[in-house]
């Protein structure tokens, strides 16, 4: 039997200055039992961070053939596909292939990224993007967790800060195309 996925809710009240976004976004985002938590945390700020009308979770982990988040045109073309954590060269290369624009949000070190897609073929590499948080400020919002999140983000100039309540972490919103990472 299966293990069932651990329900948790996110409260999080966003300003990101750096889009002129303000929002207060409510989220019951499930855990699936193979994801770790500090995947979990990278997946729940991507989506804040990166917020806009018509953008969801997909199955992600449940589901091979979609990734984390993404937003489908009216007639189901795939205008954004974003991953989480450190998808597989032969996932990249199946997303920009199906999807306008691909993203990646990583809380992995940047070398571990770039030696596991190094020498692989991409299709349009140099078009995905490539989004990497800082493994320690994630961590610490992993252990910090709860079934009931409430959280405070705001992003100015690329630095990102989450209060929890408990804590506060500081963590830098640097994207650059994958090409840049390999180089």
């Amino acid at each position: 039997m299966a293990l069932p996925s651990r329900l948790c809710r996110f409260e999080i009240e966003l300003a990101d200055v750096d889009r002129h976004v303000y929002e207060t976004l409510s989220w019951r985002v499930p855990q699936h039992p193979s994801e770790d938590t500090p995947r979990l945390v990278t997946r729940v700020l991507a989506r804040a961070l990166l917020l806009e009308e018509g953008l969801d979770f997909g199955g992600g982990l449940s589901t091979a053939d979609e990734p984390a988040m993404w937003k489908r045109s009216p007639h189901g073309r795939v205008e954004l596909w974003v991953d989480i954590g450190s998808p597989s060269a032969e996932r990249l290369h199946k997303a920009s292939k199906a999807a306008t624009k691909v993203i990646v949000v990583s809380h992995k070190a940047e070398p571990l990224l770039a030696q596991q897609w190094s020498g692989k073929r991409i299709h349009k590499a140099e078009d995905i993007e490539v989004v990497t948080l800082d493994p320690a400020g994630i961590a610490a919002l992993a252990d910090d967790i709860e079934r009931h999140a409430s959280w405070v983000v705001s992003r100015t100039e690329g630095q990102v800060h989450v209060a929890t309540g408990s804590i506060d972490v500081a963590l830098e919103w640097v994207t650059r195309p994958l090409t840049q990472l390999l180089a």
